[in-house]
Order: structure tokens, then sequence, then C-alpha cells
């Protein structure tokens, strides 16, 4: 377990060969906007970032707080997207704009989620609220803007991807029940999620080998999701969104070509607490292709 002055020593030491443009999927709140600040900092305003998510006032501000470009000649061209992304139409309408407009991709981060304890919540696509935001709008995401990844990858820049879920946290998938509507729970729908982000970096990883596509557990972190009366409870075992922001820039510019998980101190885990199969992963993909594709098209 490398150290947290190791961690920092060790993010500030990465050099990218051209200013990276960086995609923050959930980069408002909590994680993700400590996330897009760290890369911020590190890369001293010399970076392209992109925030997707609901919150403008929040995306403004946190732009706002990025230093600025140091190389001479290169003019900070950070912006936001707002999109809803429960639905799988607002993705697509996202990713179509971000092809677009962006030369490329460099790093993709993916961290949205929401708290509540109620049955299954679908969407007017049918689709539930916590899967959307925890497995079909990420994998939707990661595979639209495949082709700006390709194009850095390509140039001989990085090409990385993070999904912020929960490593080690899942369970067997129920293949006669992809997608969850026929046996609900909201801790299946967790369980599931983690697993389903397992085999969704492996699956993406096949597929373009040149990358790294990283699934993390950020841990116990003092973020909006927890509340007030849980940031007290879990004060001593929680960390910061500024400090669980280091290890999880950490673990994504550490991780090699190919998938890895990485637990909440930017360790690899390997296949610690795995519960995929190679026909989980298969049929996975192709009720996830079928079942996002359709959706998007509303």
């Amino acid at each position: 377990m490398p150290t947290l002055s190791a961690v920092r020593t060790a993010n500030a030491a990465f050099s990218f060969s051209r200013p990276p443009v960086a995609v923050f999927v959930g980069g408002t709140s909590g994680i993700g906007q400590a996330l897009s600040r760290a890369l911020a900092g590190y890369t001293q305003g010399n970076s392209n970032i992109v925030l997707c998510g609901r919150n403008r006032s929040a995306a403004e501000q946190t732009i706002k707080s990025y230093p600025k470009p140091t190389s001479l000649g290169l003019r900070s061209s950070h912006s936001f997207v707002e999109s809803d992304i429960f639905q799988m139409k607002n993705v697509q309408k996202t990713t179509s704009s971000l092809l677009s407009s962006l030369p490329k991709v460099n790093l993709l981060v993916l961290s949205t989620g929401f708290m509540d304890f109620r049955g299954r919540d679908e969407t007017d696509e049918g689709i539930d609220k916590r899967l959307a935001l925890n497995y079909y709008a990420r994998w939707k995401f990661i595979y639209d803007l495949l082709p700006l990844l390709k194009k850095a990858k390509d140039a001989g820049e990085e090409a990385r991807v993070m999904s912020i879920l929960g490593p080690g946290s899942g369970w067997k998938v129920d293949l006669d029940d992809l997608g969850l509507k026929k046996r609900y729970n909201p801790l299946k729908a967790l369980t599931s999620a983690a697993t389903y982000n397992d085999l969704m970096i492996e699956s993406f990883a096949e597929l373009e080998p040149r990358m790294s596509f990283v699934h993390a557990f950020p841990g116990l972190v003092r973020t909006p999701l927890m509340g007030s009366i849980g940031k007290v409870l879990l004060y001593p075992v929680s960390a910061t969104p500024d400090v669980c922001a280091e290890r999880m820039l950490y673990a994504l510019l550490q991780s090699p070509p190919g998938s890895s998980r990485r637990d909440n101190k930017g360790d690899d885990m390997g296949k610690k607490r795995y519960y995929g199969t190679d026909e989980a992963r298969e049929r996975l993909w192709e009720h996830t292709l079928e079942e996002v594709n359709r959706k998007g098209k509303h």
C-alpha cells in the first residue's frame, strides 16, 4: 500500500506528452469534482477538462477553481455539458456533442451515483435508476467515446478509463434476470452493478487492449451522498474527497493497459472477491448493447 505522500509524489511526477483532454461524468460534486481539481492542479492548468452533469452552477464554480494555464500560448478551454444521464437518450445527446466538439479524450472518469433505499424505481425508458447511473450510462459513455480515446492512443498519448464504484462488493450475476426486472431489491441492485462494472471493464479491455480500463473502489468518502449524520458517525473511518481523489488519480495513472480492479488505497486487487465468469461477461455485453441502443433511440 503506497503512502499518501508516495501517491502525491507519483501523481506530481506523471507527465503527459501533450495537454490532456479529460471528461468527468459526475464531476460537479464529490469524488469526481475533487478528481478534476487534482488533475487541473497537477497539470498546472494545462489541460482541457469537461464536466458532465446536471448542476451548471457547481460546474462553473469548480472550473473557476482550476489554476490558469502556465504554458505559453495555451488557452484554458474547460467546459460543462449539461446532461441528465438517468436517460440513455440524454447520454446519446451528450456523447454526440462530445464527439463533434473534442479532438480526443485521454482520460474518462465515471463516478455518478445517488443514494436511496426504495424498491425498483424506473426511468421512463424502463431502466432502474440505480442501474442507469451505476452501470448503463457508464457503459454507454465508454462505448460512444471509444473513437476519441482511440484518437489519443493512435497519436501516442494516454487513453485511460476509470469507473468508480465497488470492485469486491459484488455478487454472482443472475443471468436469467439481467437488468433486474423480475427479482429486484436495493442490495441486489448494488451488488449486481459492482459485478457488472467488473465485467464491463474486462469487455472493453478485450475490445481495446492498448488502453487502460479501471474499476476502482473509493472507500467511505465524506461526500454529499453520505449525509451530515453519516459524516459524523463515519468520520474516523472515512476520507475527504481530496484524499480519495489523490488515490483514485494514482490508480488511474498507474494502471497498465488492460483491465484492473483497484482498492481505496490505489492498490491492484487482482481477482479478490471477484464474481464474474466468461459466460456472464458475454451475456451481459449482449444484453447491454441491446438495452442501451434501444433506449437511446427513443
